[in-house]
């Protein structure tokens, strides 16, 4: 994205490192762990390239993950919105 920051690339990686590792969307993480203390703790400190907001979405082929995809340079929901629209056109 014009005007992004250069650590949009990193960011994004790991989204969708994150994505794909675990099998479920960036999003989803933040309400995990406001519902987890130790989770909340522990997780941002102890997973190497975790990201737990939204704009990481995994990539499913009949019902398992065979990649991710992670946008990043917005706010994380309008990342999160750019990130379905690649999933929809890769599906």
């Amino acid at each position: 994205m014009d005007g992004a920051p250069v650590q949009a690339i990193q960011i994004s990686q790991d989204k969708a490192y994150t994505a794909a590792g675990f099998g479920m969307p960036t999003a989803q993480w933040h309400e995990f762990m406001t519902q987890d203390a130790p989770l909340a703790a522990g997780a941002p400190t102890s997973i190497a390239r975790f990201v737990p907001y939204g704009g990481g979405l995994p990539l499913m082929v009949d019902g398992r993950v065979v990649g991710g995809i992670g946008v990043s340079g917005g706010h994380w929901s309008a990342d999160n919105t750019v990130a379905e629209a690649g999933v929809t056109a890769l599906a």
